[in-house]
């Protein structure tokens, strides 16, 4: 009976087939559910419940306070009557000494909500920041391999940052708005309940006005973001192939795409902005309208002495902070557009499936003793168009198996089914008569040392990266590591030794050298399994040689698989198979495979000519 895993994976450098990422790589996406967005955005401010509750009293108070100004400046007017040559000064000085209390309590205040608000935005953004980062870790290799990473960036910076502007920006400015609309319309009741039936004709205007340029602008913002992740990961591409690009001459080329995307953000920018712009003015010519019907009709009541001057004074005022807010709830509304395209970028991440999860029964795996085997294996990136094909094999503990074939012939990629990068789709993989899947997936790559044709080094010291390998080594078993990888003598001719600080992807020593480290860091975590992927590819000589040493001694006494292009560096092999078209067509050692004058014969043949030549 076979197991079969449902998961669909994404193959690496595949164009032309849809896979899990195609979405993710859409210029133009379809507007999602704001609801639900914004919900989702709620459960990480729920962790600043006191902070808000705390804003949300400043904000109450601050808006009682702006609130009761207009009162007093109507009753500082009606304290002035003119008409009847009366001032009560008295009354006056006391409402100038409220008003400039008033004033500074509102400065204080709106500072304050203002510094707790920041707070907690950043609070927010850091918690979605971590949310998004651990989840790329929790994410299959599938994952990376389809994806830019550029554009994977982009979604842990750009679009955080564009939430984070936006509740920092935003946030106080609802809560205060919502307040100061409701109190001025309750004011504004008590003052005229006709003039504020007239000034209600606004509401049903600004409603349409915020519902129309809101639908255009949700999708450009957008696209707008969508544009953006594209061109991060254009300039990440240039910046990390910035050699090849200079030894090809495209600089120019380079130049062209660059501006290309940049031209095509450009545009969408500039027509998200222009439509966003458009919501201010006309806001405010609504507002002007609401202002001049008031006024109007305010002077036609002073003058049947139904109101008083100040009433209209006051009332033009409250009218204003009525409107304001709504026209400021409007933009934000319209602001929101982008937080929200950017919000639901992360959320796509966020939603990505993870790795299976291990089995319920799965255990820790031991230190392998290093029996492999693989039971009618087939594997596909996607479904019906198998890679790997029925492959059995049998490698016994402490042997050396070489993977030759031709490029695609499906490599890598039986290497990828041992460490479950990927789960295969039928049969199942043994490591010492235990499918892999029985076992824990960290424990299980704990056994495997890897060695890379492009081996990667993080920016920090030498010593931080051959701890990699181990965390808890001490300094002696790092340095031992780095003997046996015949690297310890290049280190201790450096000025800082084992702390001279690399930059990343280890640019400023050369690539035998970072050959010679990964080894080190490979050997320093004391594998049971070693697969090495061409580590000798593209190497002078000489380093090679000293690469080959190292190989060697790391292999001792554990089960290697070597994926090699050079026919001479795996002479020596237990087992080599000679894959294509994700099938072993030839297997066994160097000299069986030349007697066969098969596949294998004519490949060496090919490169011993070449060689010869």
């Amino acid at each position: 009976m076979s197991n079969k895993n449902t998961s669909t994976a994404t193959p690496p450098n595949m164009s032309g087939t849809a896979g899990p990422g195609s979405r993710f790589l859409q210029g133009k996406e379809k507007p999602q559910n704001a609801k639900e967005t914004l919900k989702r955005l709620w459960n990480y401010f729920k962790g600043e419940k006191k902070q808000l509750f705390s804003i949300l009293g400043v904000v109450i108070v601050d808006s009682a306070i702006v609130l009761t100004v207009p009162f007093l400046i109507g009753r500082a007017i009606d304290a002035m009557s003119i008409s009847q040559g009366d001032v009560d000064f008295q009354l006056l000085k006391n409402i100038i000494i409220v008003l400039l209390t008033a004033y500074v309590l509102d400065t204080i205040l709106t500072f304050s909500q203002e510094w707790m608000i920041a707070g907690s935005s950043q609070r927010i953004v850091q918690r979605m920041r971590e949310s998004l980062f651990a989840k790329l870790q929790k994410l299959p290799i599938a994952f990376f391999d389809s994806r830019p990473h550029g554009e994977i960036m982009s979604r842990l910076t750009n679009d955080i940052d564009n939430v984070s502007t936006t509740i920092s920006q935003s946030t106080a400015q609802l809560i205060s708005g919502f307040f100061t609309v409701l109190g001025s319309l309750v004011m504004m009741f008590i003052l005229s309940p006709i003039l504020t039936l007239a000034a209600m004709i606004m509401i049903p205007m600004v409603f349409f006005l915020t519902k129309t340029i809101a639908k255009k602008t949700s999708l450009l913002f957008k696209e707008q973001q969508a544009t953006l992740g594209s061109l991060n990961g254009k300039i990440e591409e240039t910046i990390s192939g910035i050699e090849i690009v200079k030894a090809f001459n495209h600089e120019e080329k380079a130049i062209i795409d660059f501006e290309e995307a940049n031209v095509s953000l450009r545009k969408v920018g500039l027509k998200a902005q222009i439509y966003s712009g458009f919501l201010m003015p006309l806001m405010n010519v609504i507002n002007n309208f609401g202002f001049t019907i008031i006024a109007s009709l305010g002077g036609l009541l002073a003058t049947q002495e139904m109101i008083t001057v100040g009433v209209i004074a006051s009332f033009l005022t409250y009218s204003r902070q009525f409107s304001r807010p709504l026209i400021d709830m409007a933009n934000i509304f319209n602001t929101l557009q982008s937080a929200i395209a950017g919000a639901e970028r992360v959320f796509h991440v966020l939603d990505e499936p993870e790795e299976t999860v291990d089995e319920e029964h799965a255990k820790e795996a031991c230190r392998f003793h290093g029996d492999v085997v693989f039971e009618h294996v087939q594997f596909g990136y996607h479904p019906g168009q198998p890679i790997v094909k029925n492959m059995n094999f049998t490698v016994s503990a402490g042997s050396m198996v070489a993977l030759v074939g031709p490029t695609g012939a499906g490599k890598t990629t039986v290497v990828n089914l041992l460490t479950r990068f990927y789960d295969v789709t039928d049969g199942k993989i043994l490591i010492d008569d235990v499918d892999i899947r029985n076992y824990t997936r960290e424990s299980l790559r704990k056994n495997f040392g890897i060695v890379l044709q492009d081996t990667y080094l993080f920016a920090g010291t030498i010593k931080e990266n051959i701890l990699y390998g181990r965390l808890d080594a001490s300094d002696e078993e790092i340095v031992q590591a780095a003997k046996m990888a015949n690297v310890h003598s290049f280190i201790d001719h450096l000025p800082f030794g084992y702390d001279t600080v690399l930059i990343e992807g280890g640019g400023n020593i050369s690539q035998g050298q970072r050959q010679l480290l990964a080894i080190a860091r490979a050997i320093l975590a004391d594998p049971s399994i070693l697969i090495l992927d061409e580590a000798t590819s593209n190497i002078d000589t000489r380093t090679e040689l000293r690469i080959q040493e190292a190989l060697l001694h790391m292999m001792q006494g554990r089960t290697s698989f070597v994926i090699a292009h050079r026919l001479s560096t795996i002479r020596e092999a237990d087992m080599i198979m000679v894959i294509d078209d994700g099938e072993i067509v030839e297997m066994g050692n160097h000299d069986e495979l030349l007697e066969k004058k098969g596949t294998y014969f004519e490949m060496y043949e090919k490169q011993m000519k070449n060689q010869v030549v």
